[in-house]
Formats: structure tokens, C-alpha cells, sequence
């Protein structure tokens, strides 16, 4: 059962992000067009719930947080990289997966490339350890600690945005 629980959860997230049409690169792309908000408006809630999921498994002790370093250089390079790449590619790494799921080829050559980066970061590790990721190295630090600010506050904050952000979209659609 230990595969077929998270191929299952894989299944349906897919099937989710199709549903959602975000596997349709003209939706991700009208994004950043300021065209298309179904990305945003799929994604936020997603994180949302998501994250309080996580914060309630962690607080009743079902799980237990897992902090990577916080290498603010190497975090803001990979987020140049992925918004550049999703701008040119229209996918990200979820919805390029799904989409390659349902037949296509573009996204397709997409995944082929995230796994050619892949590799090219694997035998570069190296070089990026000693050059970026000791630049701006926080440790392992959450957003709570680091602030003194409590994750509920953090994830109202979060959604009072999301619910402004919503509101607003709503009204300049209408």
C-alpha cells in the first residue's frame, strides 16, 4: 500500500490541475498577461489549505516538520530561473506533468528539459555549495521563528490577501 497511496494522490492531483485547465499553457501564460487569473485563483487556495493541513498534522503530532536550509541566494536565483522558464514555457513543473499526462508533446519537451536541468545541477552542486548557497544562508529557519509572527497569523495574513485579491479580480471581471 505504500505505492499505491501516493500514485494515487498523484492521480488525483493531476486530474485536479486538468479539471482546473492550469495543464493548458495559454492559461498559465494569460497569467502573466493579466488576461487569465485561473492560475492564481487555483493555485492560492491550494497553498492555503495545503499549509494549514500541514500545520494541523504537525500540531497534533501526525507529522513533523522538515526545514531545508534557507539559502536566500540560491532561493532567489531558483525563483528568477523557474518564473523566467514558466513565462517562456507556460508550465510549471506540476501542470507540465500533467499535461504531458494527457498527450502533450510541448509539455512534454518541457519535462524532458526540467530533467536535463536536473542533471546539469547534479554535477554543478559543487561549484553552486562553495559559490552561492553559503550566500545569505539563514539556516533552518521558518517564516514563524524568523519573525516572531505565530503560522495562524502568517496563514490569515494569506488569506485576507487571497480574499482581497479575489474580490478584486471578481469586480474587474464583472
Amino acid at each position: 500500500m505504500s505505492v499505491v497511496l501516493p500514485l494515487l494522490m498523484g492521480y488525483v492531483f493531476g486530474f485536479l490541475l486538468h479539471r482546473a485547465r492550469v495543464t493548458d499553457s495559454n492559461v498559465i501564460e494569460g497569467q502573466f498577461c493579466f488576461c487569465d487569473f485561473t492560475m492564481i485563483k487555483v493555485m492560492l487556495p491550494a497553498i492555503i489549505i495545503g499549509g494549514l493541513g500541514v500545520l494541523v498534522l504537525v500540531r497534533i503530532g501526525d507529522a513533523q516538520y522538515y526545514i531545508k536550509d534557507a539559502n536566500l541566494l540560491g532561493v532567489l536565483l531558483g525563483a528568477v530561473m523557474f518564473g523566467v522558464a514558466l513565462v517562456f514555457f507556460g508550465y510549471c513543473p506540476g501542470t507540465a506533468l500533467a499535461a504531458t499526462a494527457t498527450g502533450s508533446l510541448h509539455a512534454l519537451a518541457g519535462v524532458l528539459g526540467m530533467i536535463a536541468g536536473a542533471i546539469l545541477y547534479a554535477f554543478s552542486y559543487g561549484w553552486i555549495k562553495a559559490n552561492i548557497l553559503d550566500v545569505w544562508a539563514l539556516g533552518k529557519v521558518r517564516l514563524p521563528e524568523l519573525t516572531g509572527v505565530h503560522d495562524i497569523v502568517w496563514f490569515a495574513g494569506l488569506g485576507l490577501i487571497a480574499l482581497v485579491l479575489f474580490v478584486w479580480l471578481e469586480r474587474r471581471a464583472a
